[in-house]
């Protein structure tokens, strides 16, 4: 994959799974696209790591792009669910870049509903409006962009 076909952010999906296209959509538009190059980087561009490997191998990578970058990110970020004021459930975001941008990581074939729901409920429970399921996939990089 060469530079010029880096993916550009044309759209998000909201938690209804619905396409927008509104002044909303653009929440973080500039950040995102410079994440989703990130995560192009060791995959397609550099070819540093190619397909293949467990979904951790690909969090410490983005990772250090991210930093590399100037982004502020963090791992394993906690998110506590809460019902009547009491903690009922913590889930960990694979990266929360800048405290505003959950990113879910996945090594799958394919994304599916299951991965979409997993991070509308991470955005839900965390506060967080921006999130990017990213899938370094077998043969190859895919995201979706989600505001809730």
């Amino acid at each position: 994959m060469s530079h010029e076909n880096t993916p550009v952010l044309r759209s998000s999906t909201t938690a209804k799974g619905e396409q927008k296209h509104t002044k909303e959509d653009i929440i973080f538009g500039e950040e995102c696209y410079k994440i989703i190059d990130c995560a192009f980087i060791p995959i397609c561009r550099e070819k540093l790591l190619g397909y293949g490997f467990l979904e951790k191998v690909y969090k410490n990578g983005l990772f250090i792009e991210l930093i590399d970058k100037g982004f502020q990110a963090e791992k394993e970020y906690p998110i506590k669910v809460f019902y009547k004021g009491k903690v009922i459930g913590e889930y960990f975001a694979d990266i929360v870049v800048d405290r505003k941008i959950i990113l879910e990581l996945k090594a799958e074939e394919k994304l599916n509903l299951i991965h979409q729901a997993q991070i509308i409920n991470y955005l839900k429970a965390s506060k967080i409006k921006v999130g990017l399921l990213i899938n370094f996939g077998k043969k190859k990089c895919e995201f979706k962009r989600f505001i809730y």
